[in-house]
């Protein structure tokens, strides 16, 4: 997800958003532990994706 995209997401919107993809990184991550995915790159992008969303969100609560 672009950093424009989640611009023009509501505040309550991004929360959930990134609620959502930090349950899905915890579940990559846990997955990844047992048994190697089949794509790597996958964890990298829902970590980046998630700075993305918090930084978002701070320049809109500030």
């Amino acid at each position: 997800m672009k950093a424009a995209d989640i611009r023009n997401l509501s505040v309550e919107e991004i929360k959930a958003k990134l609620a959502e993809e930090k349950a899905n990184y915890d579940s990559l991550k846990l997955t990844n532990a047992v048994s190697p995915v089949g794509n790597p790159i996958g964890i990298r992008d829902l970590r980046r994706t998630i700075a993305r969303l918090n930084t978002v969100l701070n320049e809109k609560q500030s």
